[in-house]
């Protein structure tokens, strides 16, 4: 096999979900002995060399004396990341004639090297997946993310070696590797129950309206009633995601390195930081651009607790996302954008000690406390949550009753059914649910009867509704309908919906 004086491999990089194509470039020449990499690669990056030449003497082979160049190019472009180990060390495998060039050039590779030549699995091999279908490439992988780059398209060429030397062998015919498996992971916990939740009729109803429709969530009431039992038996009521959706998720996923095993979930996630979270761990963004946690909860649950706790700052940062489904981390160098189609959930006490309902307990200082408390929250951001619902304090005869009569099961049929009917009616659009249709669409799905047009223009007038309230209120009341499987937005369905938009006042 003759050596090649400069090789080319495959490989990108990230922005957000997308990739940039890379073009790994080595070069041997003669002059001084070195080993330098260029094309503005990161720490990470620049470390390789070490990584790549104590890997390649666990093989037995040692780097020519001679002076090696690696381009990575476009130049421009910002290299992060320890996945470019092995596109490096391919490329001086083809230099060395230990690799042919023309198979190495059908595919497109990543993976992190060990000092012993064993691959270690690196983020984004979905990502990297799609875009080599896209490009009419196969993908070299580490073996650990082989089943997550298969669920790329079953027509795609996945080479996932657990070394160098299986990657060597595989090509020089010796040891030929099987093509990796599209597995589904199996998720260990039992969904928690409706039924262990005493008490809160009301709140659960708010509930099943939000899961049904897709809505937004705020529950205020005093600690121990239930808020956060409430909101994280929210998973347990909603559908599977769709494979569509499932493989969404996942992208998101494998770019932020928390894909386990390369294998997809069908249950929708449910993210629920702690009110300490920064800005950039919630929205995204950092010295090396990551999803956060709104992202990672695509097509799922955002559960925020304690939500005045939080900064000002990164709540009124959620105000964009929760509008347009996606958020854009902007840079001095480019714009990264991750989807954020969530569902937000929220939960707080109505003042700082949480006891304003009850005079037996309320302090000194009421109702100044939750006025200042309160006001933490902007009206803005209010205005995007659909559903507003006081959830009382549960008294010791609820406590001592019997379970509730409806479980989740029974709960999530219901929910099922008025998805399914949402699912028929947006059928070759990009929504899935109620709470995404706006403009002409919602006019037209969403159309109340003449009583219940007359009940929504006098209680937007009353009670001083925003536009978007408005039409937040058309949203919740076609949901009802949909779970009460009328055709028609009623008066009833109006007037139930109007009840979650003015029960904390907020218009």
């Amino acid at each position: 096999m003759s050596v090649s004086p400069i090789a080319r491999v495959k490989t990108v990089a990230f922005s957000g979900i997308e990739v940039i194509d890379v073009d790994v470039q080595v070069a041997m020449t003669g002059g001084l002995v070195a080993f330098t990499i260029v094309g503005l690669p990161d720490k990470a990056v620049a470390e390789s060399r070490e990584r790549v030449r104590s890997a390649l003497a666990a093989l037995g082979l040692a780097l020519p004396a001679k002076r090696i160049t690696v381009n990575l190019a476009p130049a421009d472009v910002l290299k992060e990341g320890s996945h470019f180990d092995l596109p490096i060390a391919v490329a001086l495998l083809v230099t060395m004639g230990i690799l042919p060039a023309d198979e190495v050039a059908a595919f497109l590779m990543l993976g992190e090297l060990g000092l012993d030549g064993t691959l270690a699995p690196v983020s984004g091999v979905l990502a990297a997946a799609f875009g080599a279908v896209e490009r009419d490439l196969g993908i070299l992988c580490p073996a650990p993310c082989g089943g997550e780059a298969a669920w790329a398209s079953p027509d795609l060429p996945v080479l996932a070696p657990a070394s160098l030397m299986d990657l060597i062998n595989h090509m020089k015919g010796t040891a030929l590797l099987p093509r990796p498996r599209a597995e589904l992971a199996e998720d260990p916990r039992r969904p928690l129950d409706l039924i262990d939740v005493k008490g809160q009729e009301s709140a659960k109803r708010a509930l099943e309206i939000a899961a049904a429709g897709g809505h937004n969530l705020l529950m205020v009431g005093p600690p121990g009633s239930g808020k956060s039992m409430l909101a994280q038996r929210l998973p347990g009521l909603l559908p599977p995601l769709s494979p569509r959706e499932a493989l969404s998720v996942a992208m998101i996923q494998s770019v932020a390195g928390q894909l386990a095993d390369g294998k997809l979930t069908r249950q929708r996630p449910f993210r629920d930081p702690h009110h300490s979270a920064s800005l950039a761990s919630l929205v995204g963004g950092g010295h090396r651009a990551r999803p956060g946690e709104i992202s990672l909860a695509h097509h799922g649950v955002l559960f925020l607790d304690e939500l005045p706790e939080f900064a000002r700052a990164t709540l009124e940062s959620l105000r964009q996302p929760l509008e347009t489904g996606r958020v854009t981390v902007a840079r001095a160098n480019a714009h990264v954008t991750y989807p954020a189609r969530v569902q937000l959930v929220a939960a707080m006490n109505p003042c700082r000690c949480g006891f304003l309902t009850d005079p037996a307990r309320t302090c000194g200082k009421a109702p100044r406390c939750a006025v200042d408390y309160q006001a933490k929250i902007s009206g803005p951001l209010l205005d995007r949550i659909d559903l507003h619902v006081e959830v009382a304090a549960v008294s010791a005869q609820d406590l001592a009753g019997p379970p509730a009569k409806e479980d989740s099961a029974v709960v999530a049929a219901r929910v099922a059914t008025a998805r399914a009917v949402q699912a028929q009616r947006f059928t070759g659009m990009s929504i899935a649910t109620n709470a995404e249709a706006d403009g002409d669409l919602l006019t037209a799905i969403a159309r109340p009867d003449a009583a219940g047009q007359s009940l929504l223009t006098e209680a937007a007038d009353r009670l001083r509704l925003s536009a978007r309230g408005y039409h937040r209120v058309l949203r919740v009341a076609r949901t009802l309908a949909d779970l009460a499987g009328r055709g028609q937005v009623s008066r009833l369905d109006i007037a139930e919906a109007l009840a979650y938009r003015s029960r904390t006042g907020v218009g």
